[in-house]
């Protein structure tokens, strides 16, 4: 009984911990770049797909993360059919969002770094408002692919004999699991085309800064100075995240199917899977702010701001 207890509290403050910091991360990842891309002399592309990018971050933490941290600590019932729909629509998609704007950002990056001479250089973005009408696809895609948990989520709070066992909050009716089977290969195509894309322009860049790395060795035996662009050095951020991404994505897929097809209800299975589920929402942001370099950007430009102000009252 005490061990239930601890486990218990454990998954409380993992969840709760997960929701917070990946929410607070994001928030401070995207008003960031926000305000580089409205001030700065430059309107970078990368800039409005990692604001975007944020921004599906926090509609899967505000609509998974919270609802199951909610519910981890004991208030069932809490959404009614409604508000189950909204919360499991809005979580699906946001994991659609995340994955398509995911892939874009690998395809742009490696389009940005690629050589002048190359033929992909030519599609290279000419201002970061050309991203837009992807965007726009992305949520008209997703939102068609999750039209039907509408009719297929109901609340716990009804009668749920007639429901499958899903969720702590929210079900799965039994009538939709042929519109499921329908949906299902639709999701699989649109992951596996997105991911391909992904993969495809991940491994175009990770030879590309190879190439950059001889180059680099080169200069170092002949004893010259050479700076890393920072095209390359975002490139690097950019795999950085994708590892990321990749980690958390088919780990939770790992789980997901042993879930499947494992006869009895593993708890902490379930838990583990909830967790990567939000694994890549919550950490991607962290990533980027250490190796974008952001908090100290911030607390410079802070400082710089409070010194003029300071300097103006000194004056006067």
């Amino acid at each position: 009984m005490k061990e239930e207890m601890v486990l218990k509290f454990i998954k409380e403050i993992v969840f709760l911990f997960m929701t917070v910091l990946g929410t607070l991360g994001n928030i401070f990842v995207s008003v960031n770049y926000m305000i580089s891309l409205l001030e700065g002399p430059e309107k970078k592309p990368i800039h409005l797909i990692l604001i975007h990018l944020a921004f599906a971050n926090i509609i899967i933490l505000l609509a998974k993360g919270l609802s199951k941290t909610i519910a981890t600590f004991g208030l069932r019932n809490f959404l009614d059919d409604i508000g189950c729909k909204i919360v499991i629509y809005l979580s699906r998609m946001g994991r659609g969002l995340s994955i398509c704007t995911s892939s874009l950002l690998t395809v742009v990056q490696a389009i940005i770094i690629s050589p002048r001479a190359s033929g992909w250089r030519r599609l290279r973005p000419k201002s970061a408002w050309h991203i837009l009408p992807f965007f726009s696809f992305f949520w008209i895609l997703n939102s068609l692919i999750s039209v039907n948990l509408i009719h297929s989520i109901t609340s716990t709070s009804l009668n749920i004999s007639q429901l499958e066992n899903g969720d702590n909050y929210c079900y799965f009716s039994l009538e939709s699991q042929k519109t499921k089977w329908l949906v299902l290969p639709l999701m699989v195509l649109r992951d596996a085309v997105f991911q391909g894309a992904m993969g495809g322009a991940s491994s175009y860049m990770v030879s590309l800064l190879h190439k950059h790395h001889q180059q680099v060795l080169y200069l170092q035996k002949a004893k010259l100075l050479y700076r890393t662009p920072p095209e390359l050095r975002a490139a690097q951020s950019v795999l950085l995240l994708m590892l990321c991404f990749v980690f958390f994505y088919w780990t939770d897929c790992a789980f997901s199917l042993v879930l499947s097809l494992s006869l009895g209800n593993n708890s902490l299975l379930v838990n583990i899977q909830k967790i990567l589920a939000l694994g890549y929402a919550t950490f991607s942001p962290l990533v980027l702010i250490h190796r974008d370099e952001l908090l100290p950007e911030c607390w410079h430009a802070q400082w710089e701001k409070l010194r003029k102000c300071l300097s103006r009252v000194a004056v006067q």
